[in-house]
């Protein structure tokens, strides 16, 4: 029995319990409030939906901290009680080690892998299972009593003259208050991590050699020149913008302003379908189509220039991956981010700006020019930043399109590398983080969150100098 329930899909079964557990308590809050609203002809304080919301509230909050407890602390109950059962033999192994037979365990428990070990390890695995079991039963009786004992203290409060929806109100006004701290939370943990990870790298690399050295060899903790990162990285993102801000706003005005209905039912959606195609899609595009055709391109001008005499030797690379062919095609994949979000903000430009423009005699191309754009200026730079961040945030296409070298060139046609493809390469195999060419990827981190920092700053300064303009 005990191995049967620990073979529970509790994640699910957690879900399930406090869905009902909300809905029953929820319904009998309700029926309870209807009737004393029936011998009180119809002077209570709240509607019967609030007393049912309150009754559910009381219910469900107390099972689902249950249910995060469990999720947190309910394997490494069930391991720390194995671990000391397990045999004298077992002392000999490694913390390292013994977390990976227990791991073993794991995977193993209640799956025919387990059915043709030997006699040691079924035994272990079964009584994983018990213990595991003890403890899916366990939380679902503590669950069980928490709903019952929340749903009949509420139900006992239940008055005429009770502020039911003043409670429900304030415990919704915690719960936001919580989804925002998290979010903080989150933010700040994240830039603790990288904080404190770029310190012991900087630690054992000097910050100015990372910062303005220009050769990168990570891999054998050789050099760590960071400069030629930082270079590949925004001279993709610089070509994709050049290709994505004029294609996206252009394609933006023309939808808002002049395209019919009709028009505007068929090429938005098509634009939007660009933001639904894999990146890996795009890295396959940019591989066997743009890549090709700019390497022939390249061929073909240094074979002119030669032949003309402009040049003695080649003046670009023209190699089979470059810069170039990532910065296009990810162009490419940020429009619908300019387009969508530009579209919004232009249709949302008062029309009241454009009748009073008409009237003083503008034409359609100067009121856009001169009113709408301006006022729609903030909503832009905002969907600009956001591509911008796309852009720099890419890997697969650089990864596939624009090669892993590390330098500094101003030829386009040159393969290039960005932060967030050395990031990967970095923390991708066995990594051990304590060594230089790990904590290299942590000080990368940081020095792209102080980059996007830095443009979210100027375009929030842009954004409020033109708001206060145009509210």
């Amino acid at each position: 029995m005990l191995q049967q329930l620990g073979q529970l899909p509790m994640g699910w079964l957690l879900i399930a319990l406090i869905a009902v557990f909300g809905s029953a308590a929820f319904f009998l809050g309700r029926v309870r409030a209807e009737r004393l609203l029936v011998s009180t002809t119809g002077r209570m304080h709240s509607r019967p939906n609030y007393h049912g919301y309150y009754v559910a509230m009381w219910s469900v909050v107390p099972v689902m901290l249950v249910a995060i407890g469990y999720g947190f602390f309910a394997e490494d109950l069930t391991r720390s009680q194995l671990s000391r059962e397990l045999p004298s033999s077992f002392s000999a192994l490694s913390p390292a080690e013994l977390q990976s037979y227990l791991e073993s365990v794991r995977m193993a428990a209640g799956t025919a892998a387990s059915a043709g070990a030997d006699r040691v390890f079924q035994a272990v695995t079964n009584r994983y299972l018990e213990l595991r079991g003890m403890v899916n039963a366990s939380t679902l009786v503590l669950l069980g009593m928490l709903a019952a004992a929340g749903m009949f203290r509420a139900q006992r409060r239940l008055k005429p003259s009770f502020r039911a929806r003043a409670l429900v109100e304030n415990g919704m006004e915690l719960v936001l208050f919580l989804c925002a701290g998290v979010a903080i939370a989150t933010t700040a943990g994240i830039v603790l991590s990288l904080l404190y990870e770029s310190l012991q790298f900087f630690q054992k690399v000097s910050a100015w050699d990372f910062l303005t050295g220009t050769r990168w060899n990570a891999q054998t903790e050789a050099e760590f020149g960071a400069l030629p990162l930082f270079f590949g990285t925004f001279m993709i993102a610089l070509i994709a913008m050049l290709v994505a801000a004029p294609i996206g706003l252009f394609s933006a005005i023309f939808l808002s302003e002049y395209a019919s209905p009709t028009a505007r039912g068929w090429i938005k959606p098509i634009l939007e379908i660009l933001a639904g195609i894999p990146t890996v899609v795009y890295g396959f595009f940019a591989l066997l189509v743009v890549a090709p055709a700019i390497r022939t391109a390249a061929i073909w001008i240094n074979e002119t220039v030669i032949r003309f005499g402009l040049a003695s030797e080649p003046i670009l690379a023209a190699q089979p991956t470059s810069a170039l062919a990532a910065g296009l095609v990810m162009g490419i994949m940020v429009i619908p981010f300019v387009s969508s979000l530009s579209d919004d903000v232009i249709n949302a430009v008062p029309q009241t700006l454009r009748d009073a423009a008409y009237a003083l005699g503008a034409t359609k191309s100067e009121t856009v020019k001169q009113v709408v754009v301006p006022a729609a200026l903030p909503g832009i730079i905002a969907a600009l930043l956001l591509a911008v961040s796309r852009a720099i945030g890419e890997t697969m296409i650089v990864v596939m399109a624009a090669g892993k070298s590390a330098r500094i060139s101003m030829d386009p046609t040159s393969d290039l590398t960005t932060i967030t493809v050395q990031i990967v390469s970095l923390m991708t195999g066995e990594t051990g983080f304590d060594d230089p060419k790990t904590l290299s990827a942590f000080a990368l981190g940081l020095v792209l969150f102080i980059v996007t920092l830095a443009f979210n700053v100027v375009a929030l300064r842009v954004v409020k100098k033109y708001r206060e303009k145009y509210d």
